[in-house]
């Protein structure tokens, strides 16, 4: 199974987690393309990337969870790549069957994220957006990996523990 991940971070400089992953990501050899670097501009080249993502069985988008949501250049790059007649519509069956995933840093603890957490919601029924979109193209959601608590001192055991995770989760 051939796998990308679209790392869509606005600030990977800054990262620690994301940048961490990424690396990873790199040194086995997995795919990967940072929408932000290769559009600082956010003018997404729409054949280039639907066509990219002929290319693969599996696509993980990578992103830091923020406002309950992802990046503005991911919400923008499922509008103008999953278009009608390629992701859906009567001729829409390019991503049909494929697996999709996320792969999420959240800088709150778990325990935020729950009915009785100071969310109120759960990291599931906040990312249910995304599901809805990957089972409406006929895709495979194969779900998420979070690493809660990155806005918090984590160790670089718990980072190396978070990475190997995330790459397991990942292949």
């Amino acid at each position: 199974m051939k796998t990308l991940v679209i790392i869509v971070h606005p600030d990977m400089n800054h990262s620690r987690v994301n940048r961490l992953w990424m690396d990873s990501l790199i040194k086995e050899e997995i795919d990967i393309i940072d929408l932000y670097a290769l559009y600082p501009e956010s003018k997404i080249n729409v054949a280039n990337e639907q066509e990219r993502l002929l290319n693969y069985d599996k696509i993980i988008f990578q992103f830091p969870f923020y406002w309950y949501s992802s990046p503005p250049l991911l919400k923008q790059y499922l509008d103008e790549v999953f278009l009608y007649n390629y992701a859906y519509g009567p001729e829409g069956t390019k991503l049909k069957g494929k697996s999709f995933g996320i792969g999420v840093t959240v800088g709150s603890n778990e325990v935020d994220y729950s009915e009785n957490g100071s969310n109120h919601f759960t990291l599931d029924a906040l990312l249910s957006p995304f599901e809805a979109t990957f089972n409406y193209i006929g895709a495979n959601y194969v779900g998420y990996f979070a690493l809660y608590g990155t806005a918090y001192e984590l160790t670089d055991d718990a980072l190396m523990e978070s990475s190997t995770a995330y790459i397991n989760f990942v292949k």
